[in-house]
């Protein structure tokens, strides 16, 4: 099993506009709703292509609720922590006008009490032992503290559990000061983490810490990197229909590689074609099984460095 911790779970919606005009009133003309949060949809990913995953979180109110029905509709065991406070919900404007397409808005989600805290922490440990690997991807909700990833990192080390983690800020600096197996961040978060994207040197400074880099550069694709090789990966794609999520189900496609103990290579053109599938549905945050199995023999990869 695999499982996939999502801090602040969200309702994520496509809200449909035919013009947006900031200072007056503006009609949806449609909206729909998926469930959402990063790493919950890394699990629908894993889900799809036929992994046994287990979502943990915190659930709020009547939106956790449906987030959680979604979820085990796809076949997702769904676990964690209930709260009376809603969790969020989250907006991606599409529209023809391109000044206002793909504009998101993100509400902060309910706030974590200590006993709210603890409790997660208590059952995050037995959920972490049952698992095969361990995802960790996006923001913490508020109350809880500045070491929440850290947290995590040390029940997975403390287990000798394999745990990718995709996040930022003071979480993540903490989470790296006890290590943990795999990080999964874009460029602009490498140059401000390390002042490079450069995947050789960004590995370098994380080896003592991290044992695998995926390090994401958009349409310039993935490079995978665990301190012998560096590999790139890209599928090329000729319609890009929603690249929101590709991150996550690129993460997916990683888990689900190194859950079938394929070599560097091959778990970089899993991501690859992953996060491709991904922008090419149009459901959010989503890919479809025979969108993968498509692109993975196209998902061009290239051995960049051989130490």
């Amino acid at each position: 099993m695999i499982l996939c911790i999502c801090p602040n779970p969200s309702i994520d919606s496509y809200a449909y506009f035919n013009a947006f005009e900031i200072g007056s009133v503006n009609r949806m003309e449609k909206i729909k709703p998926y469930p959402g949060g990063k790493a919950t949809h890394v699990a629908l990913a894993l889900a799809e292509m036929g992994k046994k995953v287990t979502l943990f979180g915190f659930w709020g109110g009547t939106t956790g609720q449906w987030i959680k029905k979604e979820c085990e509709k796809r076949g997702i065991q769904v676990e964690g922590v209930e709260l009376s406070e809603n969790n969020r919900q989250c907006y991606t404007f599409r529209s023809d006008d391109a000044s206002v397409a793909n504009t998101e808005i993100l509400e902060p989600g309910p706030t974590i009490s200590p006993e709210d805290w603890e409790s997660f922490t208590i059952k995050l440990q037995e959920f972490v032992e049952r698992s095969e690997m361990v995802n960790l991807s996006g923001s913490w909700p508020k109350g809880v503290p500045e070491n929440a990833s850290q947290v995590v990192a040390q029940s997975c080390k403390g287990l000798n559990k394999r745990l990718m983690l995709d996040g930022t800020g003071i979480q993540l600096k903490n989470a790296l000061q006890s290590g943990f197996y795999g990080l999964h961040i874009n460029e602009h978060e490498a140059k401000d983490l390390f002042g490079t994207e450069d995947a050789e040197k960004v590995q370098g400074a994380l080896k003592d810490n991290v044992q695998l880099l995926a390090l994401t550069k958009g349409k310039k694709g993935l490079y995978l990197a665990d301190g012998t090789e560096v590999v790139h990966a890209l599928k090329p794609l000729e319609k890009v229909i929603s690249t929101v999520g590709s991150g996550d189900c690129l993460t997916a496609g990683i888990l689900y590689a190194l859950s079938e103990n394929r070599s560097l290579e091959e778990v970089a053109r899993y991501g690859a074609a992953f996060g491709a599938a991904n922008c090419v549905n149009d459901d959010l945050g989503m890919l479809k099984h025979k969108d993968v199995m498509d692109f993975l023999p196209s998902t061009e990869t290239k051995l960049l460095c051989h130490g």
